[in-house]
């Protein structure tokens, strides 16, 4: 078991390795990303600063132009993110194909034992194929997902890839900031 676990953490941080490589053949060395990367950088810093300099006591100029930056900022966002679509396909085609040959492999085996047990509505996938009642016992599927969700953001940081935290405070996430929060 310690093995197919170690095998499955390698396995994702080469699939990690593999799709980075890929966005960067596609995406991250073109000029038109690497000029609308700067452009949200230039953005959101200046929105950042206009923000904090006027704090909460906006009048109704200030608004307007917040209001405009913010969507302006919006627009580079949705068009940054066009921009990494078309290597998202391309990726998610390849790592389809790479799921169902390792999920054949791992088919039916236990891979690693939970220190928790899952949520019920995760036992699905956490205890796929698996023989038995002990959702405990991790099937190849939900170690794999969460490898790769943890590796991959990681190694987009470690290669300078992941958004900064001045574009990310200033909601290109879902978890960011309203866009029109200044009304």
């Amino acid at each position: 078991m310690w093995a197919d676990t170690l095998l499955i953490v390698f396995i994702s941080i080469c699939t990690a390795l593999l799709g980075e490589g890929l966005t960067w053949l596609m995406v991250y060395r073109t000029e038109k990303y690497q000029k609308l990367k700067t452009e949200v950088e230039r953005q959101s810093k200046r929105l950042e600063k206009r923000k904090e300099a006027h704090g909460d006591s906006l009048d109704k100029q200030h608004k307007k132009k917040i209001e405009r930056e913010e969507e302006r900022l919006k627009n580079n966002n949705r068009d940054l993110s066009l921009v990494k679509m078309k290597s998202m396909f391309a990726i998610g085609f390849a790592f389809t194909a790479l799921l169902s040959m390792f999920n054949s492999i791992f088919d039916g085996r236990v891979v690693a034992r939970l220190p928790f047990l899952p949520l019920t509505w995760i036992q699905g996938l956490s205890h796929r194929n698996l023989p038995g009642d002990d959702y405990y016992d991790c099937s190849f599927i939900f170690l794999y997902i969460l490898c790769t969700m943890s590796i991959r953001q990681n190694i987009q940081k470690l290669l300078g890839f992941a958004p900064s935290r001045a574009a990310s405070k200033q909601g290109n996430s879902i978890f960011g900031p309203a866009p029109g929060q200044f009304k």
